[in-house]
């Protein structure tokens, strides 16, 4: 007969009975934002029109920057690599979503991949200079919405003379040191997809301070066509939508609410979990705000009794979804096998990549839930050699 704290894999309950999604998009007022929808409908103007100039407006504004709005992040950062001529080696980090690397490649980049380093899993300045010496570009990632150290990476890219993007997907309500994400850089392109803190369906937003740059932008959107159909380069069809406009618009409102709350969801599961060996919560530096577009966990598996597969194994039966981001890292991806410019050993990126594990946030959860989670993270450490032992080979 099992007990109340039996872990479900080992027969016990699940902590979740009907199951916890890693996410769900948070939307305030849907009943708002159907009639705002409808009435896109009734306009007959489904794309370049009111929503979004004033989606581009509003985030602008709150930046300080000028802001394309594009189809998805992943088409921003292709035609900002265009734009940029990141045609030679772009270094980068291995330790991110693939579409970072994708996008390099489609804008006739090589990826040159560089290492993490090891608290905040950001881009590594040490020893990065002499990696950059010949390339055509750099790009970084605000990783979980967690801000890069960009006073370090910007001096190293005007020393080399090659322009910086970030790649920001996690990061719109991000702040480094008080200013916000979307400041730094040639360019900062942000994700609007329903994983995200501002959720639009699909969509993404490029910011920047350069006012000719922003331009291409508008027009790369849009197949290069200034408007007379004389393309001017070769573009995209990356337009954002009315109707996706119109949703992130109503996301975007609550965003400084959300952040919020976020944080301090993170502070709780940090506390719940505090007197459980082998884990750490990947945090900002000190006076950094992240979006925390995930509650990422680093696990010391001879600490914690088990691995960071092991765990998500266990948490699957308690009902708990989670995800290994990133693993792989791309550098380890079929893809990309030999379009990498100059191997090198990634010690941190591979250590991270097969010790992170993800479970569930979202900007509308309760304490309560976070609580259960952490609590069952804690039960799964206290009869680890049992689940380990309970679990299918491989796991």
């Amino acid at each position: 007969m099992t007990s109340p704290d039996t872990p479900a894999v080992l027969g016990g309950t699940p902590a979740f009975p009907d199951g916890l999604p890693l996410v769900r998009p948070t939307i305030d007022d849907p009943a708002a934002l159907t009639r705002d929808l409808g009435a896109v409908v009734d306009s007959g103007m489904l794309t370049n029109g009111a929503a979004v100039r004033r989606l581009e407006e509003v985030v602008g504004e709150r930046l300080g920057t000028e802001v394309v709005a594009v189809s998805s992040c992943t088409a921003g950062l292709m035609l900002v690599l265009q734009a940029i001529g990141a045609t030679g080696r772009v270094v980068m980090p291995s330790f991110t979503f693939s579409a970072s690397a994708h996008a390099v490649v489609w804008a006739g980049g090589t990826p040159d991949f560089a290492d993490v380093e090891p608290e905040r899993a950001t881009l590594d300045h040490d020893g990065l200079a002499e990696l950059l010496d010949g390339a055509s570009a750099m790009t970084a990632t605000h990783i979980y919405g967690t801000p890069c150290e960009v006073e370090a990476l910007g001096k190293l890219a005007d020393d080399a003379g090659i322009p910086l993007l970030y790649d920001a997907a996690h990061a719109l309500g991000s702040a480094r040191g008080g200013v916000p994400i979307g400041r730094f850089g040639v360019a900062e392109v942000f994700s609007l997809s329903p994983t995200k803190v501002v959720v639009a369906g699909e969509g993404g937003l490029v910011s920047t301070t350069d006012p000719d740059l922003a331009a291409r932008l508008r027009m790369g959107r849009d197949y290069g066509n200034p408007g007379d159909y004389d393309t001017r380069f070769c573009g995209l069809n990356a337009r954002m939508s009315e109707l996706h406009a119109t949703v992130a618009l109503a996301s975007f409102a609550r965003l400084d609410e959300h952040v919020a709350t976020r944080g301090a969801l993170v502070d709780h599961f940090e506390s719940a979990i505090a007197g459980v060996p082998g884990l750490r919560v990947v945090r900002p530096t000190e006076g950094d705000t992240s979006t925390f577009k995930d509650l990422t966990i680093v696990v010391d598996a001879d600490e914690y009794g088990m691995s960071a597969p092991e765990l998500q194994q266990a948490l699957k039966a308690d009902g708990i979804d989670s995800r290994r981001y990133y693993h792989p890292p791309i550098h380890r991806q079929q893809a990309y096998e030999g379009r990498w410019e100059s191997p090198r050993p990634l010690p941190v990126t591979d250590e991270l990549a097969g010790s992170v594990l993800s479970p569930p946030l979202w900007s509308h959860m309760d304490e309560a839930t976070v609580g259960r989670v952490a609590e069952t993270i804690g039960r799964l450490h206290e009869h680890a050699d049992e689940v380990v032992a309970a679990l299918p080979s491989g796991a």
